[in-house]
């Protein structure tokens, strides 16, 4: 028999245990907890399962049809998500008398570490593969390959002739200055030779880097692009999870820091790498004994900085939580000021944010000491070598052993060409822990799976039809659900209203019917086709909405009137101002419809910005018509003429309407009362004054608070 389980880790004494808890598909529940049974039941005799979410643990709890009710697990907070799953498989069963349990998927958790993954992840942060995620970035760079093939050609190029500067040097003094037997010509020709080389290294130098800023910006550029178009498509529960801070950071700082790294330090670590292959081997062949002295602290570093870099990677993606931190909370600010004003927050929020700078700075403190105190030694170590070249070579040629002065100075030219390199690598590490951890950023924006996906035959159908829930149910968290068994049907043309109190679901449900979340449990169509497999673009280009918080683009009135139809013309534009009367106003400022107007649009009053919305939503004139309390922030007088123009837009148009003031809905063909997530009425006006239930009561309510304001 086909079973579904939950894991859970604590007792009913709160204390850390091994506990599953399964469902069969007869309904039957049972809780093991350490090899013994603590808890049965039916789901028969269970109304509704739910899990309670509390600092540090929850636990599962059946409301029971008859008797208290019942707590079927307790858990910490690792099992919540699997808690809601059971939850919902447990329901569904209670609902339909199906058992559907699908298999179980568990949370994923790293091969090597055994930490789970950081949620929207695919890679653990302690074990990842550097060089995996450099070979995807570098994998990016494709269309810009050929640029940087020909600048890394002419990078070797240059190297070469700075190379032939020591040699030349060699010959100068071996062959002419310490014999003294040279000539005037001879000496300017290799002093010549020696300024040509260096002109010719400097020139192929600059091109090179002309040449690899510009693929790499281009490449910044692309990368910037892909994580923008990505955010694009994912839904509003991605988006959800994060603040906008973090995302403008992964957008655009982030895509410079990769830039950087792969123009500059990559650039520089292939030049590097080459100077040291080609000055060791030079070296090598000139004297071996004094090129062993040369690489001889070589190993030294190598482990101390492989043992550095198994955790300088988890500090710096420390402090770029800590520094994401801080530019979401002044992004909040910023935007959120007037309320901050308003409210005389200012001295709160100035604490709040230097909280959280003091935490940066002294993350990015105990970086920078551990670094100054590693750079100097690994520094002082590559140097030893050098040391060690001056003492034996300048006893080898007061010794005549055959090295001569002009193949010393060789050596101590060449050897600055080996130790940049390996003072270079020593940074290098820093360079690229800051550069993967931003690689990490961006590619788990990349990586994310929209919720909201367009399946691969959507339909391109007529939205002009009935709507209709069938055993809708959905929570924004899956285990606290909005939305329970919600079923109805609208008929095509028809004003049906939504009411209820606040919290009832009535946002949801609009959100819902727009697919900017999807159903946990049941379906919505339009025209009889499930609105999952209909075009998310063809569905929205046919809904027009007016939020309850209304949002305006900083621009002109005209832009944020045509958003909704680009390429409108001025005449579609006003015809729909007029129809939101809003035109009224509009001609009535300096520059008309070209008035520039605020992000959000605070130069414009709540009823202004109100009607400018109406006028975006109905210029597309749309199949479908959804009003989200419309006229939430419209004074009485303004209402009842808006109340007029959307009277005549809605007429055999189908459209679905919240509102706060009930008196707007008296007109709607019927009215649909939401409680606690479910349907508790629903009728006409009329119909739903006669019963005196909850539609009642929030009438009798509003015309009291009314009568007050009045008498006031």
């Amino acid at each position: 028999m086909n079973t579904y389980t939950l894991r859970f880790d604590l007792n009913n004494d709160m204390q850390p245990a091994e506990g599953v808890l399964s469902l069969d598909e007869r309904g039957h529940i049972e809780a093991i907890c350490d090899g013994v049974v603590t808890r049965t039941a039916e789901a028969s005799a269970i109304e509704e399962a739910s899990v309670l979410a509390g600092v540090g643990s929850g636990l599962v709890m059946a409301k029971m049809k008859e008797g208290p009710d019942l707590v079927l697990c307790r858990f910490s907070l690792t099992a919540l998500q699997q808690a809601g799953e059971f939850c919902k498989v447990l329901n569904y069963l209670i609902q339909t008398g199906e058992a559907v349990f699908g298999e179980e998927e568990p949370a994923p958790l790293c091969e090597k570490c055994g930490r789970p993954f950081i949620e929207g992840m695919k890679v653990c942060l302690f074990c990842y593969h550097k060089l995996g995620v450099l070979k995807r970035a570098f994998g990016l760079m494709k269309p810009f390959m050929k640029e940087l093939l020909v600048a890394e050609s002419m990078l070797i190029f240059s190297s070469i002739f700075y190379l032939l500067v020591p040699l030349f040097n060699r010959y100068l003094i071996d062959d002419y200055l310490r014999p003294q037997v040279g000539t005037v010509g001879q000496i300017a020709l290799l002093a010549g030779a020696m300024f040509l080389a260096r002109g010719l290294g400097e020139v192929i130098f600059i091109t090179s880097s002309r040449i690899f800023n510009k693929a790499s910006f281009l490449f910044s550029n692309h990368l910037r692009d892909l994580a923008y178009a990505h955010i694009q498509k994912l839904s509003l529960n991605s988006l959800s999870k994060r603040t906008p801070g973090d995302l403008i950071r992964r957008v655009m700082e982030d895509t410079v820091t990769i830039k950087e790294f792969l123009s500059d330090y990559g650039r520089w670590a292939v030049e590097q790498m080459i100077t040291f292959t080609i000055v060791l081997i030079i070296l090598f062949f000139t004297n071996p004994l004094l090129t062993l002295m040369v690489v001889l602290p070589l190993p030294v570093v190598v482990i101390t900085l492989t043992r550095f870099w198994r955790f300088i990677h988890i500090r710096y993606e420390r402090q770029w939580r800590h520094n994401s931190r801080c530019q979401s909370i002044l992004h909040d600010i910023i935007k959120g000021i007037r309320t901050v004003k308003s409210f005389g927050n200012e001295e709160i929020e100035i604490a709040k944010f230097s909280k959280a700078t003091r935490k940066l700075a002294q993350v990015s403190s105990n970086n920078e000491q551990l670094w100054a105190l590693l750079f100097p030694t690994m520094v002082f170590f590559t140097g030893v070598g050098e040391f060690l070249v001056l003492y034996f070579g300048g006893q080898a040629i007061l010794g005549g052993e055959g090295l001569t002065l002009g193949m010393l100075v060789q050596f101590t030219m060449y050897i600055t060409y080996i130790y940049a390199p390996l003072r270079w690598f020593v940074s290098f590490p820093r360079w690229l822990a800051d550069a993967t951890t931003s690689l990490l950023k961006v590619f788990e924006i990349l990586d994310e799976e929209p919720d909201i996906a367009e399946t691969p035959d959507a339909k391109i159908v007529p939205v002009t039809g009935g709507m209709s829930f069938q055993g809708v149910t959905f929570g924004y968290k899956s285990y606290e659900p909005v939305l329970k068994d919600i079923s109805f049907d609208i008929a095509p043309g028809e004003l049906v209203g939504v009411v209820g109190r606040s919290g009832a679901g009535k946002s949801t449900m609009i959100n819902l019917l727009m697919r900017l979340y999807d159903p946990n449990m049941g379906h919505i169509a339009i025209n009889g086709t499930d609105i999952r497999d209909i075009s998310p673009n063809h569905l929205h280009e046919r809904i027009g909405v007016v939020f309850q918080d209304t949002f305006l683009f900083a621009g002109s009135v005209f832009d944020n009137i045509a958003y909704a139809k680009p390429g409108a013309t001025i005449d579609e534009v006003i015809a729909a101002c007029k129809v939101a009367n809003a035109h009224e106003f509009i001609i009535k400022t300096a520059d008309g419809y070209d008035t520039l107007i605020g992000e959000s649009g605070h130069s414009l009053s709540g009823g202004e910005r109100q009607r400018l919305a109406i006028a975006r939503a109905v210029i597309k004139n749309p199949d479908i018509l959804i009003l989200d309390e419309a006229t939430s922030s419209l004074d009485v007088e303004t209402e009842s003429a808006i109340q007029e123009s959307l009277n005549r837009i809605t007429k055999g148009r189908t459209t679905v309407a919240i509102a706060h003031r009930l008196s707007t809905l008296r007109s709607a063909d019927r009215l649909i009362v939401l409680d606690k997530g479910k349907i508790a009425e629903s009728g006409t006006h009329v119909e739903l004054l006669r019963k005196k239930g909850i539609y009642y009561n929030l009438v009798m309510a509003q015309r009291q608070t009314s009568k007050l304001a009045k008498d006031a």
